[in-house]
Parts: C-alpha cells; structure tokens; sequence
C-alpha cells in the first residue's frame, strides 16, 4: 500500500490532490543517444518537434554563457526518420551581438513551423523580446528555409495591475525576511504591475504551447521582472498575439500546460519563490484567459524548468527536477487521475550532488505512442549538450 506523504489542499482550485509514494519502475527506454558530443560551449534550453515527414527537429540555445554573453545563439540540429544518429548542429536564428534564449518549436493547425524564442536586450532577462520565425519549407536537410519573422509585442492592459493586487491578496501570508526599512516584496510587484513599460516587456518562453480547437493557441510565458507568468494567445494559428491575465504567485514561472477532461486548463510552474520550493499548480476555467492564484504542490522542485503532457490514452506524464537542492536527478512520473495521484515514477538520471545536471525538459508524443524527450545534459568534466531520449510508457 503506497504510503501517504503530504497533503495537498488548494481551495481556490476546487479540488484535493493526494502525492502518494509512486511506485518506482524501471526506466521503459527505448533509445537515448546525445544530440551532439559534450562540449566546453554552455548549452541549454532544448525544444523538440514530430516533422509531417517523421522527422525531428530539435533546438537549444549555445554560447559562452547566458543573458550575459553576446555570442548566444539558437542552434538545431534534425534526425532524419529511421536514423539513429542526429545531424551536424546547424544554425537556427541569431540576434547579432545580443543574446538568444529558450527556444520553442512547435506546427500549427496548417503545419506551419515555428520558432519562439528570446533576444535579451540590455543583457537582463527582465528587458527581453520576444521573436519568432515561421517556416513552410522545413523538410530539407539543414536548417528550416524561414519565410517570416518578426517580434511578438504584448501590451496587457490596466485590469493586469488589478489583477495582480486582487491576486497577491489571496496569496498566503509571505514566510520573507521583513524589517522596518526593507520594503514589502508583495508591494512592490504590485506598484510594478501598474507600469505599462515594465508589464509590456521582458516576457520570456520556455514550454511549448497548448494548441486548442478554432485555431486558438496558448503560448506560456514568464517574466524575471515580476517573477510569476502569463500566456501570449493566438485566435489565427499564431499570426497575432494578446496577452492573458497573469498567473500570480511568488516565484511560480516557466509554465506547463494541460487540459483536463472537463475542459478547464492546468499549469504546472517551475518554483522560484520562498521554500519548501515545490511545484507549483494554477488553473484556468475559461480557455487560459484568466488563472487562479499558483498554490504549491507536493513534489518538490529546485527551481528548474518542468514539463507536462496528456497522452493519448489519457494519462498524465510529468517530467522535473523533484529535488530541492538540485538538478542532479530528472524523474518521470504518470498519473492516471488527472494528477490527483502520480502512481508511476521513473529516473531518466541520477547522479550524486555535484556530478551532473539535467534539466529543462521538453516532451513530445508521436502517433505511435512513444514519447520524446531532450533536456539539457552536463556531467562532471566532460562538459555540456542535449541528450534524446525515446520512451514506450505502455512497458511500465
């Protein structure tokens, strides 16, 4: 009988959720392989994509650092079907002497490819652009042959700064460190909320979108700046974009998408806030336009990026650091109730502290019901790349 760990309770959501010890089960790997050799460069932020023609089109940024290192740029690279072996890394998008983040890849209802990414301006996360590339011609060897681009620009209105104050007002009481002279965190991101300048830039992508019927698209979003998230979407298939009302928490960001049964949508958000630092969960009940207040969850997080998918059999895989001291572990899990419970648990790595890393999950099903999956991937002194890894969930 799988023993109760914690209890879960978040009223505003309007259900319970009960973290159970999953049963752990040998990793069901079909193939795992690294994009490209381990190198000196910082590699990190990957994306995967199923091309029409049963290829893949993976994409990660690369350079001498982060936000700080002008020579950041989008790199790719494509298994051909049937291959084993990825290509040569190509080129895929490059802000001159600014640099380029997070990545997203993901086809529209008409196939159209996308590419999403991040120019970090002024070399801070909280002044980033938004940017994308569209592509119609993407089956080639090689880089995709981009038939547009131009920059995502957002502009949420004055009900974000209600919402922001309606929202930090049900959050529970903050655990901070206070004093007479030192101003309150709450206060000031609410003041900030009422900056049209400062909530019209520095949104950034991470998880790819969730792609809804009549075209419509929700594109998750964060900002360091404000340390919580919003979604850009889409009504045309990506041709124009509008920002939601923001998901308000201390520290929830880099959003995960799903949508239950009953229709309404679940975030699953990396937690960036005050400890324990867990995942954190919000959810929408009209089509990701407004969300409830994040409240944490069970499984524990390092502050490192998650990722979530409904399978086509309905099950829920999740993929995450569930660590709180760091990146060291990457675990799988599956819940067959919507993620009321995680039954499975499955380790894609585990190394001892200071080992390894591996984070940043991106994560895919294609028709035959395989998932697909690239996180980045650093052990000790051997350097840094993107690591594939194909796994079959009805082995478990």
């Amino acid at each position: 009988m799988n023993k109760l760990l914690f209890v879960y309770l978040p009223v505003m959501l309007g259900f319970t959720v009960l973290l159970a010890q999953p049963e752990i089960k040998k990793p069901p790997i079909v193939s795992e392989t690294l994009i490209f050799p381990q190198q000196g460069n910082h590699v990190h932020g990957s994306s995967i994509v199923s091309l029409p023609n049963g290829d893949f089109l993976a994409t990660w940024f690369q350079g001498s650092g982060e936000r700080t290192a002008d020579d950041v740029r989008i790199m790719g690279a494509r298994l051909k079907k049937g291959a084993s072996q990825w290509s040569i890394p190509f080129l895929m998008a490059d802000t001159k002497n600014i640099p380029d983040c997070n990545p997203v890849l993901f086809l529209n209802g008409k196939r159209k490819l996308f590419l999403v990414w991040v120019a970090v301006e002024a070399n801070r996360w909280e002044y980033s652009i938004l940017r994308f590339r569209t592509s119609t011609d993407y089956l080639n060897a090689g880089a995709p042959i981009w038939n547009w681009q131009d920059n995502i620009l957002l502009k949420p209105g004055d009900k974000f700064a209600t919402e922001t104050e309606k929202n930090f007002k049900l959050l529970p009481k903050a655990e901070m460190a206070w004093s007479e002279f030192a101003p309150s965190y709450d206060e000031m991101i609410i003041e900030a909320s009422k900056d049209l300048r400062k909530r019209s830039i520095g949104w950034m992508t991470r998880i790819k979108p969730l792609q809804l019927e009549n075209e419509k698209i929700l594109l998750p979003l964060y900002s360091d700046g404000y340390n919580f998230s919003m979604l850009a979407i889409s009504e045309d298939d990506g041709d124009s974009w509008r920002p939601s009302l923001p998901i308000i928490s201390r520290g929830g960001i880099q959003p995960a998408l799903v949508r239950k049964k009953d229709g309404s949508i679940t975030a699953y958000l990396r937690d960036n806030g005050n400890a324990p630092t867990r995942v954190q969960i919000s959810e929408s009940k009209d089509m990701g336009e407004s969300w409830s207040v994040a409240i944490k969850s069970a499984i524990p997080n390092p502050g490192s990026s998650v990722e979530l998918l409904v399978l086509k059999d309905g099950k829920w895989a999740f993929i995450g650091n569930d660590l709180e001291d760091g990146r060291y572990r990457l675990s799988m899990y599956f819940s067959t109730d919507e993620g009321k419970t995680w039954k499975y648990k499955t380790v894609l790595e585990n190394v001892l502290p200071g080992k390894g890393s591996f984070s940043y999950p991106s994560l895919i099903e294609t028709a035959d019901g395989i998932l697909h999956i690239t996180y980045s991937y650093s052990t000790e002194n051997k350097g840094e790349s993107i690591k594939y890894v194909q796994v079959n969930p009805s082995l478990l």
